[in-house]
Parts: structure tokens; C-alpha cells; sequence
């Protein structure tokens, strides 16, 4: 129990000190002076000193390790710290400075101006005195630097005006660096006017807007600190300050129509970057007026130069990101004497103090993404794309009421050649740039199908690390305007328009890979809709092929299919959507795995260089290899298959063992979907000698007549599954029901000869119509009758003319009278 005591009170003290040390940077600051400069002997701190300034500071890390505060040089001095002093013949500043009442504590510090003005106010017998205060004592150079106006009435009228002001200087209590907190309020003792005190991070302390540059200074009746600055009587709200100033009646008008103006008049800490009438007038006449015209706009446009933080110039000293009340966020910085906003020199006037804040008047506007429109959002690396909309009319397209979203290349994604393309084209390819709807980045997801203004539809594809939208992936950058987002993409969206089987027909370097997916029966795989990556060796990975080789190969089907199946894996793979350097693992449909990774924006597969990645089909994707991939794990049990393996792949060991087999791959890893709609039975002919029956009812499977020497194929379906989704169509969302069925399997049966019936004439052709109508009328009658799947020798009966042999089962009727249910096939 006494061990929980201890470890419980000592828990309780670390987290009092934590409390008091976060509320005291000032004191943090000052310590790691001290540290810095111990090597000059006891006490002494050392400071930063901007350079053609008086400015010193107890520097933060970064500021001392930069060697600069706001960009220019600093020189460090070393000075006692605060209450400590020289001593003749010693190292450092052993001595403390003596303890005295405040007006005697005044001389101590150097502020002899105030400690003058103080003797002639009669304010020296009070804080000589009984009593516990502390005054904030402005330093030599700041009743230097107060207006000369405002300073000779002071002098002139000593006994009222000066004891005032310098009342309002003083609280009536101690209150060290410590004790003030950010944020704090305190009363003077000049009619209860206010002084507003901010503790920054950085360890800058102010009244008012007013730096203390040497704090602490113990009194016998209080304490002391020196500030940069005399301070002025506050009494005005934000809002006061923006009604009566003529300066500023652009920015009245806008905080009117936006209803933001009366929040200035709230309490608060608010910093507002003001900008004046002329800033107003440097806008664009039509951007301005779109803007006023624009309550949502000229909301965020207002809310966009206010900050829910009360930041003094003199907490500055380097650029740091601060809100705004608009929800986005503006870079606050300094350059010399300057503020910066975003980097920009614009502040005119700094510090203008008021009782819920501070303003900063400035001579641009500040435009929030949120008050654009979208295609304003386009940044320096992005001018290209917005200068072609511009020139190609697809500007005007944009409606301010409208809502899309651009797809922005960078400018390197233009080459020349693109540039000087017929601009009818041009527009098209702009078109697939610029999709109907206002899209966001965490509203994508993968699969998603993005329709363009043009009426194409670009499919999403999202991985680990990228978000890709067909073959270009996305840069950061994404911006939100006020009628759409803008998403920046590393290259030109080119969308599919061919099927993986149509892209290798059309293109001459893939007539030997081509030649083998048709002798393995895979055509079909890839040219049905689906989701596919497919590495395709060139012709030259065939070098040294004889037309024997590939007999062999072709013979040995299941061989055939294991090598190109470990070509072909299920999904959609950017080469561009890889994290670089990173392995990536995929398992490929013949049950092996490529391992792919991208190096200098080259994709490697198994350590192969694709030449030509990302080539976008409407099932899939191709990247280009010029060497054929084999698994290295599979053996070969076959002589001259691993002979003419060897002649082919060299950059792998390939294992041999003798009578191993390579497993049967079945083409069950596809499916197939039915979607299914009410027609009537319908006879097809195919060409003038061959004339195709195709019986279509709900459940059961497409029966036809087919060539000598073709496989009769029986499916065997899954259960329907009802799906229900949304699909945008014309910028608005519409529910759509679909009901699948999935394929489950297939099983080729035996061939079934036929006689081959000839048209030769009309006449010729109406036998033939009457005896196809025949045949319909049986396969009708008999899956009415029965509906059993049915059996290999029963459609050979059937289609020779014969009774079927019928199961004892019962009746089943059609629904929708003569009308029948017609299945399409669709790949799933």
C-alpha cells in the first residue's frame, strides 16, 4: 500500500511539473540559453541578434541551428541572463542584481525612460511604496519609436495623460512569465481596460501585441518586464474597427453579405488579415463579382482571413501553418520586418490590437480553393491542361452551378506530338479529363466506373499506396472548388477500347504468344469481360522456335496452359500503383507466383524488364515482356519439353524430374454471368450453308446445333444471386437490380456428328426453315415436359430425331405463355 502511495504521489508531481513546464516557454526558452552558452561561465544566456536590428531573442532550436530569425542572418551574443550581473576579474555573471522596489528595479533593467516619466507623472511614490504590482516597462527604443504625436501630448500633459498610460502598463499583482498564460485577460489599473496576454510556443510572451524582451526582473513590491513597445488603450471589437475604417469597406461589404461580420463583433482571440479597398480592385472584375454574387463564396472568401488564433507579429520568427475559420489553411510567416501569408510580402499595417484579436492589413485578396471554380484550381504544374480546356471551349462547359471533377495530367504528360494532334482529337482526349460529377478522393474506391463529359466510363483502381484511374495514377494535390474537385495525375488517361484478345490480334508482336492461347483454348479468357493482368512475351521471346517445338508444345495441352496460365493473374495491376522499390507478390492463375516491383519507374517482373507497361483493355490490363516467365518451382518430366524450354528461358535454372506431370488446369477459374430479360425463341442463322438453333428458356442451359468435330459443352449453374447497385448516369444516381447466375462448371462431353445440310435455293431454304422448326418444337416439348439437366446420349438422340428416354419428374411450366426467358452471358 505504501508503494502505491509513492508511486501515485510521484505520478501526481511529474504531471503538475509537465503542466507548469508546457504553460512556461518562456522559462524553456531561457534554459536552453543557458545551455548554449555555458561554456562562457555561470549565468550567462545566450541570444540571437538580427542582424542591421536592435532585435535579440532566446531563440528556439530552429532558429538557432538556421543561424537566422525571419529569414535574415542572426549574430549570437552572450548576456547575463535575466537578474544575474558581471563581476570585475570573473568568468560569466555571478553576481544577482540587487532586489529593489519597482521604480528603483526600472534602472536596473535600463528602462530609464519609464523610470523618468514615472518621477515626473508622481507615479514614483506609488510603486516605490506598499504594494504588489507588476509593470510592463517599454524600453528606451520604444518611446523612441511611439508616434510623435501621441508622445508629445503624453509629455505635455504629465499629470493626466502619462500617469494614465503608464497606469495601463500596470497590474496590481505579481504576475511572472509563468503565471501568464495564453490567451489570458488581464485588467490595468487604468479603468479596467484590458491587456490580452499570448504565451507562444516558441517561447515569445506579449501584452497586447507587445514582446517582453526581459521578463522576470523580482522587485520588493512586484516584478518587471521590459517590453518592445507602449502600449495603447484597447476598447474596439474587429467588427468596430472594420464599420469605421474607410480602408476597408470592400472587406465591410463582403462580411455583410456573408453574415460574418457579426462574428467579429464576438469574443475571442481572433487574428484577421484584412485586405483593403485597392487589394479588392486588383481582382478580376468577374471573379469578384461571381464571388459577391455568391453567399457560399463570399462565406468561405471572409472566413478565409480569419485565424481562431490570436497571432502577434512579434511571435513570428519563422513560417508556421495556421486554420482559418474557412477550414483551410494559410502559411504565416516573415521576412525581415515583413509578414509573409503563403509566402507573399503583403502586410501594409501590423498589430492593430483590438479586444477580441488583432488585425493585419494587407494588399491582396486571399481566394480559398472553396470560392473557385474548379478550373481555377489548376496549379503551376498543371497549366498546360487548363490553358488547352481554356483554348478548346471546354471552360464554358463548366457551369458555376454545375458540379465535376478534372482528372489534370501534369504539364510533362504533353509531349509534342500530342500538342500538335488534329485539336478535334485533342478535345476528345480533354474530354476523358473532365467527369460529370463532383468526385473526391476518399469517395473513390476500387471498381468504381467514372462517367467522362465525353460518355466515356474510366474505371478506378485503388491499391496499397495510389489511387489510379485506367492507366495514370494520382499525384498528391487534390483541391475541392466550389463546383468540383481537381485531382492531379501523372500522365494522359488513355480508356480502353479493345479487349485483351482484340489488343494481341492488332498488334504483330504477339502472333506466336497469340498462337499459342488459341491452341490452349484460352481465347475466350480474353476476350470476355473480366478483371485481368496479362505479361505478354514479344515475338522475340520465341527466338529459335521451330514449327516442331511448337507441336510439341501444342500437344501437351495441360504444359501449354501451365505456362501461359502463369502469365494471366486475376485483377487489375497498374505498373504505376506499385509502391516503388517495394516487392509485390501475385498469385497467377496456374497457382504460381510473379514477383514485380518497380525501380525508376520501370516495372520489373521476376527481375525482367517490362518494355511497355500499363497498356489498358477493356478486361484488363498488358504489360509487355520481351523473355518468356516460367515458375521456378514447377518440374518438367519431359525430354524434349524441357529442351525447348531451355532454348527459350535461360535466365532460370529449370528443374527436371523425370515422369512428373503438370496438373490439369480446367477453365472453371472465369465465371459467367447470366443476366436474364423475357424475348421470344428465336432462330439465328449464322451464314448461308451453316444454319445455328438456339432453344433460350430461364434454368437451363443454350442448346445448338454445332460443327462436325466441335464439343457439345453442358453448364451447371449456381444459385441466382440478385444484386442491386447504383451507376451515375447523367450526373445523377439511378438504382439498378440485376439477377446473376453464376457459372460453377463445365464439362466438355464427347463430339456428336451430324449431316451437314446445304441451302442451295428458296426452296432449299424453307425445307430447311421447316426442319429447324421441327427441331425446336421437340427440344420444346421435351424440357416442358422435363426438366432434368440433360445427359450426353439424350441430346445426341434428340437432335438425331429420337424419343427421348424421360425420368420420372414432375410437370414444370413456363411462365409468360408462349413468351420465353432469354439468358445473355456476360463474364462476371
Amino acid at each position: 500500500m505504501k508503494i502505491f502511495f509513492l508511486f501515485t504521489f510521484s505520478t501526481f508531481l511529474l504531471s503538475a511539473f509537465e503542466q507548469a513546464a508546457a504553460s512556461a516557454h518562456y522559462d524553456k526558452i531561457l534554459t536552453h540559453s543557458r545551455i548554449r552558452a555555458r561554456d562562457q561561465g555561470p549565468n550567462v544566456c545566450a541570444l540571437q541578434q538580427v542582424m542591421g536590428t536592435k532585435k535579440k531573442y532566446f531563440s528556439t532550436c530552429r532558429n538557432w541551428y538556421q543561424g537566422a530569425i525571419c529569414g535574415k542572418k542572426a549574430t549570437v551574443l552572450y548576456e547575463c541572463c535575466p537578474g544575474y550581473l558581471k563581476m570585475d576579474g570573473t568568468r560569466g555573471c555571478p553576481a544577482v542584481a540587487p532586489i529593489d522596489h519597482v521604480y528603483g528595479t526600472l534602472g536596473i533593467v535600463g528602462a530609464t525612460s519609464t523610470q523618468q516619466y514615472s518621477d515626473i507623472s508622481r507615479l514614483r511614490e506609488e510603486i516605490e511604496g506598499r504594494g504588489s504590482f507588476t509593470f510592463f516597462a517599454p524600453s528606451n527604443e520604444a518611446w523612441e519609436q511611439l508616434n510623435s504625436e501621441i508622445h508629445k501630448n503624453l509629455v505635455d500633459n504629465v499629470n493626466i495623460e502619462l500617469y494614465n498610460a503608464l497606469h495601463h502598463h500596470m497590474v496590481n499583482k505579481r504576475m511572472l512569465t509563468k503565471d501568464l498564460k495564453n490567451g489570458m485577460t488581464l485588467v490595468s489599473m487604468y479603468n479596467d481596460q484590458k491587456l490580452l496576454i499570448n504565451h507562444y510556443p516558441n517561447g515569445v510572451v506579449t501584452v497586447n501585441c507587445a514582446r517582453i524582451i526581459h521578463g522576470n526582473q523580482i522587485a520588493t513590491n512586484g516584478v518587471v518586464h521590459v517590453i518592445d513597445r507602449v502600449l495603447t488603450a484597447v476598447g474596439n471589437t474587429i467588427q468596430d474597427f472594420i464599420e469605421v475604417e474607410d480602408d476597408l469597406s470592400s472587406l465591410r461589404a463582403a462580411a455583410i453579405t456573408s453574415d460574418v461580420l457579426d462574428t467579429l463583433g464576438r469574443p475571442g482571440h481572433y487574428t484577421l488579415f484584412a485586405p483593403t479597398n485597392e487589394a479588392f480592385e486588383r481582382l478580376p472584375r468577374g471573379v469578384l463579382e461571381r464571388i459577391m454574387g455568391d453567399k457560399v463564396a463570399s462565406e468561405a472568401l471572409v472566413k478565409f482571413h480569419i485565424l481562431n488564433t490570436l497571432q502577434c507579429s512579434e511571435a513570428i520568427t519563422g513560417g508556421a501553418v495556421y486554420e482559418t475559420l474557412e477550414g483551410n489553411t494559410v502559411e504565416v510567416g516573415c521576412d525581415g520586418e515583413s509578414l509573409t501569408v503563403n509566402g507573399v510580402k503583403m502586410v501594409k499595417r501590423k498589430d492593430i490590437v483590438t479586444s477580441n484579436g488583432v488585425i493585419h492589413l494587407i494588399d491582396e485578396v486571399l481566394i480559398p480553393d472553396s470560392a473557385k471554380q474548379v478550373i481555377e484550381l489548376g496549379g503551376a504544374q498543371q497549366t498546360t491542361f487548363t490553358d488547352l480546356v481554356a483554348q478548346l471551349g471546354l471552360a464554358s462547359s463548366l457551369r458555376p452551378e454545375g458540379q465535376y471533377t478534372l482528372l489534370a495530367p501534369l504539364n510533362g504528360a504533353f509531349s509534342d506530338d500530342t500538342l500538335r494532334m488534329d485539336q478535334r482529337l485533342l478535345k476528345t482526349i480533354l474530354q476523358n479529363h473532365i467527369i460529370k460529377v463532383k468526385v473526391g478522393l476518399n469517395e473513390l474506391y476500387n471498381g468504381q466506373e467514372l462517367e467522362t463529359i465525353g460518355g466515356k466510363l474510366l474505371r478506378v483502381f485503388v491499391y496499397r499506396t495510389a489511387v489510379c484511374i485506367e492507366n495514370s495514377c494520382m499525384v498528391r494535390g487534390s483541391k475541392e472548388g466550389r463546383n468540383g474537385f481537381i485531382h492531379i495525375f501523372r500522365q494522359i488517361i488513355n480508356p480502353a477500347e479493345k479487349t485483351l484478345h482484340e489488343m494481341l490480334r492488332n498488334d504483330k508482336r504477339f502472333s506466336v504468344f497469340l498462337s499459342l492461347v488459341k491452341a490452349a483454348d484460352l481465347d475466350d479468357v480474353l476476350s470476355r469481360p473480366g478483371e485481368w493482368t496479362l505479361f505478354v512475351p514479344t515475338n522475340d521471346a520465341f527466338k529459335g522456335l521451330t514449327d516442331d517445338d511448337k507441336d510439341i508444345l501444342i500437344r501437351d495441352k495441360n504444359a501449354l496452359r501451365n505456362i501461359l496460365l502463369y502469365h494471366l493473374t486475376q485483377g487489375v495491376f497498374i505498373g504505376s500503383g506499385f509502391e516503388p522499390g517495394v516487392t509485390n507478390i501475385l498469385k497467377t492463375i496456374q497457382g504460381g507466383k510473379l514477383y514485380l516491383k518497380t525501380v525508376n519507374d520501370t516495372l520489373l517482373v521476376n527481375e525482367l524488364k517490362s518494355r511497355e507497361s500499363d497498356l489498358m483493355a477493356t478486361n484488363g490490363v498488358i504489360h509487355v515482356i520481351d523473355k518468356l516467365l516460367y515458375p521456378a518451382d514447377l518440374p518438367v518430366g519431359n525430354d524434349q519439353l524441357l529442351t525447348i524450354l531451355k532454348k527459350l528461358i535461360k535466365y532460370i535454372q529449370i528443374k527436371f524430374v523425370r515422369d512428373s506431370t503438370f496438373k490439369e488446369i480446367p477453365l472453371t477459374f472465369y465465371k459467367i454471368n447470366i443476366i436474364e430479360s423475357n424475348v421470344q425463341p428465336i432462330i439465328r442463322k449464322e451464314d448461308p450453308s451453316v444454319t445455328q438453333l438456339t432453344k433460350l428458356i430461364e434454368g437451363e442451359p443454350e442448346f445448338k446445333i454445332v460443327r462436325e468435330g466441335e464439343t457439345v459443352t453442358k453448364v451447371i449453374h449456381g444459385e441466382p444471386i440478385i444484386k442491386t447497385y447504383t451507376k451515375i448516369i447523367d450526373g445523377r444516381p439511378v438504382e439498378v437490380t440485376e439477377k446473376k447466375v453464376t457459372e460453377e462448371r463445365i464439362i466438355q462431353g464427347p463430339e456428336i456428328k451430324y449431316t451437314r445440310i446445304t441451302a442451295g435455293g428458296s426452296d432449299n431454304e424453307e425445307k430447311l426453315k421447316k426442319l429447324l422448326e421441327e427441331e425446336v418444337t421437340k427440344v420444346t416439348k421435351f424440357i416442358e415436359g422435363d426438366g432434368h439437366l440433360l445427359e450426353d446420349e439424350e441430346i445426341k438422340r434428340l437432335l438425331q430425331g429420337e424419343a427421348p428416354v424421360r425420368k420420372a419428374q414432375p410437370t414444370r411450366r413456363t411462365q409468360g405463355g408462349t413468351a420465353r426467358r432469354r439468358t445473355r452471358l456476360a463474364n462476371h
